[in-house]
């Protein structure tokens, strides 16, 4: 049976979908709205949801350098999926790690092109396919800039955007997500991008961090966030925009969408409460930072899960995974000191590695999942780790070579004196307030 995944129907999709003969494939008018409902949702979490988010944790002197970079590489993001992207990712080709080159420049498709779905005989337009995935891989690059916010060029961040999701996001999602792709092989569930988005872009940006090394002042100066209001109702836009993400990943509206939906809900709320209830009996006072960190946990944790786990095991996945993104963003990373400016890796990273394993684990029926008979947890678990362990290693191994070749190129890092004046000024002639 096929995997619920967000790609997994382009096996099937466009020229030649595969329906009897003798059956003309259904193009459900309320499938098609949903699912363009869901894309601008998609949008809506990138652009202005995670730009205001990043941009109320950073200082004053750089808020808008954050903006920039969001929307900026957005846009470089869908360029790039349009001319090349999406053909190298579902192109059709057979290959474990691309899709080939059949589809470059969208050649072939057309108003009339048609995308399978998860129901036999049932399709949507292939340039509605094309635009939503095309949200999902414009996001995910704009997520890795929070671990070195306030302290990258902005020629060096859009170089790196384009280069990464080439040779890293484009494969993994194949990988994850077409039929042909080595994950996919391997049976691992993500239903909506836990691995293709979330450990891909957490490993990214803690190699990132890593290499470009902390802020000027890092563990000295007050680096607080500038403005919580700005990054609650950031984090709030991201929440309803997930719904974009997760429900539409369903692919159609149905029954199997309600399940993503409610999960979308009750998972996040869960982990909001708890890492406010953790965060409370250790400083004596819940934070709205807190709370944004966990509403975001929870949102990354369920990803992958939302499909295949019930209402109760998707609260109680979200809930593990805030606590254990808690350590790492208030233990692990002191311990270690990496400035991982907007804990990128603790709640991208380690939230959507967590939610990855637990998947595996609460997708049983057993759990309220909806795996049934012949489900092996401990078989899933295991399929779920090196789908895990596979993204990791491969974003990892071309993020720092992407890190090193473009700081021995152009540079990474901007000089100190544009750094401790702030990147609005430097990189853009701009302040995001006046008076």
């Amino acid at each position: 049976m096929m995997q619920k995944s967000p790609l997994a129907a382009l096996g099937l999709f466009a020229a030649g979908p595969a329906f009897g003969q003798d059956v003309a494939p259904v193009m459900d008018k309320g499938d098609v709205s949903f699912m363009m409902i869901a894309t601008v949702l998609v949008l809506f979490m990138t652009l202005p949801g995670l730009a205001l988010f990043y941009g109320g944790l950073v200082r004053t002197k750089n808020m808008l350098s954050i903006l920039m970079q969001t929307t900026l590489i957005a846009c470089l993001v869908m360029v790039i999926w349009v001319v090349y992207g999406y053909s190298v990712t579902f192109g059709g080709g057979t290959g474990l790690f691309w899709g080939g080159t059949a589809k470059l420049f969208l050649k072939g498709v057309t108003p009339d092109s048609l995308s399978a779905t998860f129901s036999a005989g049932y399709v949507i337009p292939e340039y509605l396919f094309i635009v939503f995935q095309m949200t999902f891989a414009a996001i995910t690059p704009a997520l890795i800039i929070g671990a070195f916010a306030e302290r990258v060029k902005f020629g060096a961040v859009l170089l790196f955007s384009a280069l990464w999701v080439t040779l890293a996001y484009f494969p993994v999602a194949h990988m994850v997500w077409d039929v042909s792709g080595l994950i996919f092989k391997l049976g691992a569930i993500d239903f909506a991008g836990g691995t293709v988005v979330h450990i891909n872009a957490g490993i990214a940006a803690l190699v990132g961090c890593l290499v470009i090394g902390p802020r000027i002042g890092f563990g000295r100066e007050n680096m607080a966030p500038h403005s919580m209001v700005m990054t609650m109702i950031g984090a709030s836009m991201l929440w309803v925009g997930w719904f974009g993400f997760n429900v539409g990943s369903n692919l159609e509206a149905n029954g199997a969408a309600t399940l993503a939906m409610i999960n979308t809900f009750v998972a996040t709320a869960a982990a909001t409460l708890v890492w406010s209830l953790i965060e409370a009996a250790e400083r004596g006072k819940a934070s709205m930072l807190g709370a944004a960190s966990g509403m975001v946990a929870g949102l990354v944790a369920v990803t992958p899960a939302c499909g295949t786990v019930g209402p109760v095991g998707a609260m109680v996945l979200a809930m593990i995974a805030a606590a254990v993104c808690y350590i790492f963003v208030t233990r692990v990373k002191n311990i270690f000191r990496y400035d991982d400016s907007l804990d990128v890796f603790g709640i991208h990273g380690v939230g959507g590695i967590v939610g990855a394993l637990l998947t595996g684990v609460f997708s049983a029926a057993s759990l309220g999942g909806v795996k049934g008979e012949g489900y092996a947890i401990g078989a899933q678990v295991w399929v779920q780790f090196q789908a895990a362990a596979i993204t990791a290693i491969w974003t990892g191994i071309v993020s720092f070579a992407l890190f090193k070749l473009i700081d021995a190129t152009i540079g990474l890092r901007v000089d100190a004196d544009s750094e401790r004046q702030g990147l609005d000024q430097t990189a853009h002639g701009e302040s995001a307030y006046h008076g």
